[in-house]
């Protein structure tokens, strides 16, 4: 009896073994490299390279890898191979030159969770994404993107900003909720047509919402459900979060949109969800150009994303700028004192006057770093890049960290330097290589209102207040990555001038 399960004992490990070893090889010949495909580290079986990227300060380890394997390079993330793209060269090959083959998302785990197919603005494809698109981008500008009647609105927010940073009367205060309820309000007002209460509590939760999904997206449990989605979606943990507070502030939207098809007037829509209610009920559309009441809600989701997030950590990074550089804050409050005074507010019409500031603007852009790693985009067809074969299908990922801090392409790169947008007379300088926005035909649809509101809002913060942080603080320019880089919680003081 001892002598047979000894047998079967040998039988069952020589199963496993086999299994193991059949395991192996259909992977390695499932995830076998074409010829003349982008080099990169060694991938452990099944796992790949999942581990080994930094999740605290990903786009350094990512650049890191670039010097080693060149400007193209690959890895493996667990059952997907990505491409990376590094230095505004190669980045602008990819986004730009070959913007028709690279304007398509990859399948997302996460994504397709969330949208639940080819829905939204941001990971939809092909016609869908192309007609929803246009839409937004028209939608937003009869409701005045660009135009005057907008930069009134914008004006009145930084007067309620203003008054909130008075309030404070002198002490310490963490500025992040102010301006995430600042920025959010504009693009309330053309999604919803108004403006909510800093202190309204349904508001204060969808943003504190966002805020958080957006950064646990760039955490290490976002990276593992997106290598292994059969088995992370049954586990406990912070990729939850991601998909219950999506899922709230899809409720919340869906409240209010509620409200608009109550008072809908169709001979005068009031902002982007009536517009689209508007074109849907008067226009005819087939259901693959996504104009329906579940494709708007998610519509309506991104918009926030990409109006709130980007633009409120920008601001944020300029009061770490201007507070660690105190002579820079005093050039820019010249020129303002000069050119605008103190009897009115800001315009648009003073950019053009307002070198320093407008220089100061954009450096501050670069510097902060507010996207480092852009969003995934797929190979239509088979190309090469950099001399490599890039297979149709491909995920690839440009490095935007490495285009804004590209060697070759700014004097000092590693520093805060305004002189990089002014010319030896002291006029602003348009440089090709500043892409916070990114390029091509993703690129972000909100740049033209993000321009505007960070104008506006930093202008007029500076000609009301001086900015400085408690002594004996020092501010870190090392700040946290999620899928935005965000400074690390500070208080400052804003001092009436």
């Amino acid at each position: 009896m001892a002598v047979l399960a000894l047998l079967d004992a040998l039988d069952l490990k020589g199963f496993l073994l086999f299994l193991f070893a059949f395991l192996l090889i259909a992977d390695y010949i499932r995830n076998r490299n074409p010829p003349n495909y982008p080099p990169g580290p060694f991938t452990l079986p099944f796992l790949g390279n999942v581990f080994n990227v930094d999740a605290k300060q990903p786009h350094i380890y990512l650049s890191k890898l670039a010097s080693v394997y060149g400007d193209v390079f690959s890895l493996r993330l667990g059952r997907d191979k990505v491409v990376f793209v590094n230095s505004y060269k190669m980045v602008k090959e990819a986004l730009v030159t070959q913007a028709e083959n690279f304007a398509d998302r990859p399948y997302s785990p996460m994504a397709s969770r969330i949208y639940s197919g080819n829905a939204g603005l941001f990971f939809s494809n092909g016609h869908k994404w192309k007609k929803q698109r246009r839409f937004a981008l028209s939608t937003l500008k009869n409701f005045g993107v660009g135009r005057n009647t907008l930069e009134l609105v914008i004006c009145e927010e930084c007067r309620f900003l203003q008054e909130e940073m008075e309030s404070q009367k002198g002490n310490a205060f963490d500025p992040a909720s102010l301006f995430n309820n600042a920025v959010s309000n504009i693009i309330c007002q053309l999604v919803f047509g108004r403006r909510f209460e800093y202190s309204d509590h349904a508001f204060q939760t969808m943003l504190r919402a966002i805020s958080e999904a957006i950064y646990l997206e760039g955490s290490i449990w976002a990276q593992l459900y997106e290598a292994f989605p059969a088995i992370i979606k049954h586990l406990p943990g912070p990729h939850n979060t991601i998909f219950k507070n999506y899922k709230d502030v899809c409720s919340f939207i869906r409240g209010d949109l509620e409200k608009h098809k109550e008072n809908l007037d169709p001979s005068d829509p009031k902002d982007y969800i009536d517009s689209f209610l508007i074109e849907m009920k008067e226009n005819p559309h087939d259901y693959a150009d996504g104009f329906n009441e579940e494709n708007l809600i998610l519509n309506t989701m991104d918009l926030f994303l990409a109006g709130t997030e980007t633009t409120s950590t920008t601001l944020l990074w300029a009061m770490v700028f201007m507070i660690k550089n105190p002579e820079i804050q005093e050039k820019v409050q010249a020129e303002i004192d000069r050119v605008i005074g103190q009897s009115r507010q800001p315009s648009m019409a003073d950019k053009a006057n307002m070198p320093y500031t407008n220089a100061v603007i954009h450096e501050i852009q670069r510097m902060g770093n507010i996207v480092p790693l852009n969003g995934l985009r797929m190979a239509e067809k088979d190309t090469t890049l950099g001399g490599y074969f890039i297979p149709k299908g491909t995920a690839l990922m440009t490095i935007l960290y490495s285009v804004l801090f590209d060697k070759n392409e700014w004097e000092t790169p590693d520093n805060f330097n305004p002189g990089h947008f002014l010319d030896e007379n002291g006029k602003f300088v348009r440089r090709e290589a500043f892409m916070p926005f990114s390029a091509g035909k993703r690129v972000c649809l909100g740049e033209q209102l993000a321009r505007m509101e960070l104008f506006l809002f930093f202008t007029s913060l500076l000609q009301k207040f001086s900015f400085s942080t408690e002594e004996g603080t020092e501010l870190s320019v090392q700040g946290a990555v999620g899928t935005t880089h965000i400074p690390h919680p500070f208080k400052m003081f804003a001092k009436t001038r």
